[in-house]
């Protein structure tokens, strides 16, 4: 099939991760996926949560929001809400759960770094986007602790990106645009590690069904797409080895 944007099956959208994009936070990065936005600033705070206290470990926790008008159509701030909304608070554990598997939570000390994840624009794969640009900030922020003396080594271990596969229209293809995802079959997120392990999948046959020949594509295809992230981040982190 040929696809919206032009890209082969197998091609990531164009990608870049603007890094020190805010003032203020440790970490600051914003990603571009295509048509998709995302700003991603990481906070260090001198405090854990309370099952953590006195245990000399520390945290990496995250938040999800989708601002007003990323969208087509106004969306309201969570805020206004009242309560987080069932996609947001989903998608903020994911993206808290993918990034603790790159930290020695030892090594960060009794602290807290929280990853602010707010979409700007959005046309598919903000989640995906939020924990690839979300490490950066991470590391980041982890960086600027070694450098400072507050912390004596570097706490990430590796590094930890995500992308999304899908079949449409009966073809496996690598990074969803809105479009695509909107019509796929079977969509799924996949976490992964650049030591080659996952961290989660998230797959969902939408429109149907997929069998073992077309999840082993799919998967192919995500640790493809991975590697290629993962250079990615390792360029915006000044070629931080583990």
């Amino acid at each position: 099939m040929k696809r919206i944007d032009g890209r082969s099956f197998d091609s990531l959208r164009p990608m870049q991760l603007v890094t020190g994009y805010t003032k203020y936070a440790e970490g600051s990065v914003l990603i571009v996926c295509g048509d998709t936005k995302v700003l991603c600033n990481a906070s260090v705070e001198e405090n854990v949560p309370p099952f953590l206290r006195e245990s000399g470990t520390g945290w990496v926790t995250a938040e999800y929001s989708m601002l007003p008008r990323a969208t087509a159509t106004r969306n309201k701030r969570d805020i206004q809400k009242l309560k987080l909304n069932t996609r947001s608070a989903e998608i903020q554990r994911l993206i808290g759960r993918a990034l603790r598997a790159a930290v020695d939570l030892e090594a960060l000390g009794e602290r807290s770094i929280t990853i602010d994840c707010d979409v700007i624009q959005a046309d598919g794969g903000t989640r995906t986007a939020s924990i690839t640009g979300g490490f950066v900030a991470l590391g980041l922020a982890c960086q600027k602790l070694v450098a400072e003396g507050v912390i004596e080594r570097m706490p990430l271990k590796r590094y930890v990106s995500a992308v999304s596969v899908g079949v449409v229209e009966g073809e496996c293809l690598l990074d969803l645009c809105y479009v695509e995802d909107s019509a796929a079959e079977v969509d799924m997120n996949i976490v992964m590690t650049s030591e080659g392990g996952f961290v989660e999948l998230q797959g969902t046959g939408e429109h149907g069904t997929f069998d073992r020949t077309q999840l082993d594509r799919l998967l192919a295809l995500g640790e493809k797409g991975a590697g290629e992230l993962h250079r990615l981040q390792k360029k915006a982190l000044g070629g931080m080895e583990f």
